[in-house]
């Protein structure tokens, strides 16, 4: 069944905003409080005096009841605009409540559909973030999600003349986003580890730990340590997401999981400096010479690369999509994948930012290298389906999301933050990308 026959046959008879992920699904931020059903829909916090005597409330929040209703009633939650979005560019696209749904079996499906909205739901695939250490700051991402972000902002002020960052991702250091100090004791950690001791290591099947940068939290690895002292007490998979930079302890992890199955989630985007330059702390052959150590290990399920689609990384997007087709060539079709997910916060960072002109260029090379390869025995069918509707998102999306700014101010933002990133990071547009150049320069 394809993904398309999936939504039509599958989903959208229970409902047609139907998604799975609003009760089987979370990510958790341990250190902030935060919750979500995934990726998309914005966060929101937990009861701490509630929590620490049901655990289960770390998912099961009363806004994820009330979004659960509305799907089961056959409306969009707002929180959920991604997704609407992606489906109302028509053309047959898939969006992402499909593949969030279809790892559960259909009778999951069909018992979430019928389960009262307001009931606490036990979780079947979880994201957790323990704090937010990390040795990197994206160009994206923000003090909130990276301890190196916080130090540029105390070091270098917030970034000024920002108008479109509703957010605030770039104006202050997020201190809720870490609410407890290194060292001291989080109430909403020991809630998960209270949940994970009692019950959740029965009922969960994939448990994936984020960050920050995981593999430099230290409950990271007493969590590896469970499951290397408990072998055969769960049967939940257990991934780790990585930047796989040059400060992770690649020995130290393979070392640590030689008995455990594991999945290793990395990111990228781009390639060579264009890599480097969008993630700030990133050296490109690092990374690559980790991915293929790894790779070469065969210790684990899988290699995932997740691309956050920006509006920087399209200038050599294809050429990473080169390397990894040579990766999944070489160590075979199940050892590596990738997905493509479209940034659209900071909205200014969007690849809908472009101008016509080089947005359809970029197009363009992509429908060219999807055309080379469709085919290919070693390109799974989400790859393609991914790379597809990049392509029409390029071609038919005008705006981030219903709440991105007009234009010109989005084309201020942009110029603003990387004028300001360059001289905080040492680094250099024009050299970067010389295809935006005259493009960034008229800005």
């Amino acid at each position: 069944m394809t993904d398309l026959d999936y939504k039509h046959s599958v989903l959208d008879p229970l409902s047609e905003s139907f998604c799975a992920a609003k009760w089987y699904n979370a990510t958790i931020w341990l250190g902030s409080g935060m919750s979500t059903s995934c990726h998309h829909p914005p966060a929101h916090l937990v009861d701490i005096n509630k929590v620490t005597t049901n655990p289960k409330l770390l998912h099961n929040t009363p806004q994820k009841k009330a979004d659960r209703l509305a799907m089961q009633g056959g409306l969009r939650p707002a929180g959920c605009e991604y997704c609407w979005k992606i489906e109302d560019m028509g053309r047959d696209a898939v969006s992402d409540r499909v593949y969030k749904s279809k790892i559960y079996p259909i009778k999951a499906l069909n018992d979430a559909y019928r389960t009262p909205a307001d009931a606490d739901v036990d979780l079947r695939t979880l994201e957790i973030a323990f704090d937010r250490t990390c040795q990197f700051a994206c160009s994206y991402c923000n003090p909130a999600f990276s301890s190196t972000w916080v130090k540029d902002i105390k070091r270098n002020g917030p970034y000024s003349d920002l108008v479109s960052d509703g957010r605030n991702h770039f104006t202050h250091t997020h201190e809720s986003s870490q609410l407890y100090r290194y060292g001291e004791t989080n109430p909403y950690v020991e809630a998960f580890f209270q949940w994970w001791e009692s019950d959740l290591h029965r009922t969960l099947q994939e448990l994936r730990i984020t960050g920050g940068e995981p593999l430099m939290s230290a409950d990271t690895w007493k969590l590896i340590d469970w499951f290397k002292t408990n072998a055969g007490k769960s049967t939940t998979r257990l991934a780790i997401n990585s930047n796989l930079g040059t400060d992770v302890d690649i020995t130290r992890l393979l070392e640590n999981t030689k008995n455990i199955e594991i999945d290793l989630y990395t990111s990228n985007e781009a390639v060579g400096t264009q890599a480097e330059y969008i993630r700030d702390g990133l050296v490109w052959d690092d990374w690559a010479n980790n991915v293929e150590r790894l790779l070469d290990s065969g210790q684990f399920r899988g290699i995932h690369v997740m691309c956050t689609i920006n509006a920087l990384c399209l200038d050599s997007l294809d050429q990473l999509l080169e390397t990894m087709l040579q990766w999944k060539t070489e160590y075979g079709k199940e050892a590596l994948s990738f997905t493509l997910n479209i940034l659209r916060f900071p909205s200014f960072q969007s690849p809908l930012v472009l101008p016509d002109h080089l947005r359809t260029g970029y197009k363009d090379k992509l429908q060219a290298w999807l055309y080379a390869n469709r085919t290919n025995e070693f390109l799974h069918e989400h790859e393609i389906n991914h790379l597809q509707r990049l392509i029409d998102y390029l071609d038919v999306v005008k705006t981030p999301h219903s709440d991105a700014f007009d234009m010109p101010k989005l084309l201020n933002d942009f110029k603003q933050f990387f004028d300001q990133y360059d001289t905080r990071r040492n680094k250099q547009f024009d050299t970067a990308f010389p295809a935006l150049a005259d493009w960034y320069n008229s800005l």
